[in-house]
C-alpha cells in the first residue's frame, strides 16, 4: 500500500486514528464538566497507568471536551527545569483573565482575580509574560503570605470565581504527574480540597504511573477523596481489534482474521504497540483488499526494530550500568512485577545493596513499586525487549 496514505500514527502524545476503549474515561469527564456548569462540582480526575497507553492522548481529548464547553485549559508536563507549578498555574490563570478582560465589560469577579493574580506573581517571583502586562494592582493580603499551598487556594479560588461570573470554567493537566515534587503534590492537594468545598469551577486532569495514585495518598491523607481514579491498561481484545481495523476500513482495506488476532496477541493490546505494528503492516502488504498474515509476518521484524531502537533503547540509555543490571535481571524473572527480594538474588546482592539501584531507577521513571517490597517495570513488554538483546 502507499506509504504517504498510511493512517496509522504511532508517537508520543499523538492521537490515534480510532480512539477505540477510551469511551467511557472521556465519558466521565465529560459529565463532570456539564455537573460543573449545573453548579454540582465533581472531583478532578487522575488517570495512571504504564507507558504507551495512552494517558497523554487522553489529556488532550479532555482539552479538547473543555475547550468545546467553552472552558480555557492550560497544559504543564511534570518533571521539566524551565516551569514550576506555581508558575504553570499562574500561566494558567493569566491566559484566561487575559481572555476574559477582553470582553466589554470587565466584572468585579475578573477584576478581583488579576489583583490575586498579581500578588502571586509578585510574592513567587513569577514572570508576567511577554506579550500583555496586567494592569493590575497587587490584592493585599491575598496570595502573598509565603505559604504556597495557601496562596495556590487564594489564586484558584479567585480564577474560579471570576470564570464562574462567564458560566465557564478552567481546567489545568498535567503529564508526568509523580514527577512532581511531594511539596508542590501537597500543595496542589490542598488547593484543590478548598477549591473543591467552594464549588469553583476549576478542574484538574492529571496522568502518571501506577505509582501516581499512592504518591497522592501518601501527599496528603485525604488525596485520594480529591480525585476520581482511572486506570489506564491495555486494551481489550475487541477494542484493540477495532483500533486496527476502523483505520484501514476507510481505504477499503480488511484484516484477514488470522492476522488480526495475531498481531493483537504481539502488540498485547498496548495502543502503541497496536499503531506501530499497523504502520508495519500497511506498509508491507500489496493489497489491495486484505491485510495477510504473510503480510504481517514481513511486518513484525520491522515494528519491533522500530520500537527497540526507540520506544524501548530510548529508556534503556537512561540508566547507569548497575541499573541496566537490575532491569536485566528483573527480565530474566519475566514480565513481573517481582519481589524485590528475588531481583536483588538474581543480581547476587543483598536487598541492602541493591536498594539504591532500584530507587535510581524508580526515580528515572523506568520502574514503579506497586507495593511495598516489590518493584515492576513502567514499560510494557519491556522483559521481551531486554532478553531479546541480550541475545542478540
Amino acid at each position: 500500500m502507499d506509504k504517504r496514505g498510511n493512517p496509522f500514527r504511532p508517537g508520543a502524545g499523538a492521537r490515534p486514528p480510532a480512539l477505540a476503549g477510551r469511551e467511557p474515561e472521556l465519558e466521565d469527564f465529560d459529565v463532570a464538566v456539564h455537573r460543573y456548569m449545573q453548579g454540582h462540582p465533581e472531583r478532578s480526575i487522575l488517570l495512571s497507568g504504564l507507558r504507551g497507553v495512552g494517558k497523554t492522548v487522553l489529556l488532550r481529548e479532555c482539552e479538547r471536551i473543555a475547550g468545546a464547553h467553552g472552558w480555557e485549559f492550560q497544559s504543564f508536563e511534570a518533571g521539566r527545569d524551565d516551569e514550576s507549578l506555581a508558575g504553570f498555574v499562574a500561566t494558567g490563570a493569566r491566559a484566561a483573565l487575559l481572555r476574559y478582560s477582553r470582553s466589554e465589560r470587565l466584572t468585579e469577579g475578573a477584576r478581583s482575580a488579576l489583583a490575586v493574580l498579581r500578588s502571586f506573581q509578585v510574592r513567587w517571583k513569577l514572570s508576567e509574560g511577554n506579550e500583555v502586562v496586567l494592569a493590575a494592582d497587587p490584592a493585599f493580603g491575598r496570595a502573598d503570605s509565603g505559604s504556597m499551598g495557601r496562596d495556590m487556594i487564594d489564586l484558584l479560588l479567585a480564577l474560579g470565581e471570576a470564570a464562574a461570573e462567564r458560566r465557564t470554567g478552567v481546567l489545568f493537566t498535567i503529564d508526568e504527574m509523580q514527577f512532581l515534587p511531594g511539596r508542590e503534590l501537597a500543595d496542589l492537594c490542598m488547593a484543590l480540597h478548598k477549591v473543591s468545598q467552594s464549588a469553583v469551577p476549576v478542574m484538574v486532569a492529571g496522568a502518571g504511573l501506577p505509582s501516581l495514585p499512592g504518591l497522592v495518598g501518601e501527599a496528603k491523607s485525604y488525596g485520594e477523596r480529591l480525585f476520581s481514579f482511572r486506570t489506564v491498561n491495555s486494551l481489550s481484545h475487541d477494542d484493540a481489534r477495532r483500533a486496527l481495523v476502523d483505520p484501514v476500513a476507510g481505504a477499503g482495506l480488511s484484516w484477514e482474521p488470522d492476522a488480526l488476532d495475531e498481531a493483537v496477541e504481539t502488540s498485547g493490546g498496548y495502543p502503541y504497540f497496536l499503531q506501530e505494528l499497523g504502520r508495519c503492516a500497511w506498509n508491507a502488504t500489496e493489497g489491495p483488499d486484505a491485510i495477510t498474515s504473510a503480510d504481517l509476518r514481513r511486518a513484525t521484524p520491522e515494528a519491533l526494530r522500530s520500537l527497540d531502537d526507540g520506544f524501548f533503547r530510548v529508556r534503556f540509555d537512561r540508566a547507569t550500568d548497575g541499573g541496566r543490571s537490575y532491569l536485566r535481571a528483573m527480565a530474566a524473572l519475566g514480565a513481573g512485577p517481582h519481589r524485590s527480594q528475588d531481583v536483588a538474588d538474581q543480581l547476587g546482592k543483598s536487598v541492602a545493596a541493591a536498594a539504591p539501584l532500584r530507587r535510581n531507577l524508580i526515580k528515572k521513571g523506568l520502574c514503579y513499586a506497586p507495593r511495598p517490597g516489590y518493584v515492576g517495570f513502567t514499560v510494557p513488554l519491556f522483559d521481551d525487549y531486554l532478553r531479546r538483546t541480550a541475545e542478540a
